[in-house]
């Protein structure tokens, strides 16, 4: 049988940073390349990185650009097996346990074998990327797995290793094509070594200031370029101060997307003020930058770029 495992992969690194900037994703040469290891060698991908460095996005972007189905796995505390790779449809299993009662079925064995059947096996996000359509395996998302817990974890690593998932009363299922996982980490935790070993790794950080201009000038078009160039620097600058939580990308796209409807050129305090909820989540850091600190910043902002010229 032909293995159809990367078929439509990526056949070089340059291949991999041109189909996902063909989907808006701007990725640095080392991103790219581990994502083409990833993919030749067949081996889990774990991003790892601040709140808002696009490692989500990664997959994301990856399913659409290869025409793979996403398979996403939100990872929370208390996170358990029937609620991440499979459970029995109790309610049915039970009326067929009744059914056969009433019909006079006395042989017990047959009975358990039909009730833990596929028919009631029903396949969350971890047995659905493990059993794919040939030739479709999907893009597996295990997303902020350092949200869980250190038993979920060691679940995962048959998972990881072997890309198959053993359930005591129906047996073993093996992907017979490998899905092409992504797992991320905002690092709230130490994920353990022993998933990390099973995963080549890499670290999303913030993008530098003329990557993140590159993706503000995609990503919102119709922002004036003198007021893009002021936020890519204003929020590269808010990232040096100690804040309870640091603007990602995705604030700042959507803090130039909201300059730009409400039609303006370039950054004043009044504006700024006005605006930050779009760019910061936490009271705290509004209140300190709606202050003199974000005076400060601004002021900074313009110099540096009247400087540059």
């Amino acid at each position: 049988m032909a293995d159809t495992s990367t078929k439509g992969l990526p056949e070089s690194i340059d291949s991999v940073v041109e189909i996902l900037a063909a989907e808006d994703y701007l990725a640095g040469r080392s991103l790219a390349t581990v994502l083409f290891l990833a993919l030749k060698m067949k081996r889990p991908l774990f991003l790892e990185g601040e709140a808002g460095v696009g490692k989500t996005e990664v997959a994301k972007v990856l399913a659409k650009a290869l025409d793979r189905p996403l398979i996403r796995l939100q990872c929370y505390e208390g996170l358990d097996v029937a609620s991440a790779v499979y459970e029995w449809n109790y309610p049915a299993q039970m009326l067929e346990i009744r059914m056969a009662e009433a019909a006079g079925v006395s042989d017990r064995d047959r009975l358990e074998h039909d009730i833990f059947s596929e028919r009631y096996l029903i396949r969350r996000p971890v047995l659905q990327a493990l059993q794919s359509a040939p030739g479709r395996a999907p893009v597996f998302l295990i997303d902020e797995l350092d949200r869980t817990d250190e038993a979920f974890e060691a679940f995962l690593l048959e998972v990881l290793s072997d890309f198959q998932v053993t359930i005591p009363e129906f047996g073993t299922v093996k992907a017979a094509e490998p899905p092409i996982v992504i797992v991320t980490s905002n690092r709230t935790r130490e994920v353990h070594d022993a998933l990390k070993r099973r995963c080549l790794y890499h670290w999303v950080d913030y993008p530098k200031a003329a990557d993140e201009l590159a993706i503000i000038r995609r990503k919102v078009p119709g922002c004036n370029e003198q007021l893009s160039r002021q936020i890519v620097a204003y929020v590269q600058r808010l990232r040096t101060i100690d804040l309870f939580k640091n603007p990602g990308i995705a604030e700042t796209i959507d803090w130039a997307t909201a300059l730009t409807e409400l039609d303006r050129l370039a950054l004043y305090p009044e504006t700024i003020a006005d605006t930050l909820g779009t760019l910061l989540k936490y009271q705290e850091d509004i209140a300190r930058i709606q202050g003199s600190d974000g005076q400060k910043v601004l002021s900074e902002v313009k110099a540096e770029l009247l400087a540059a010229g």
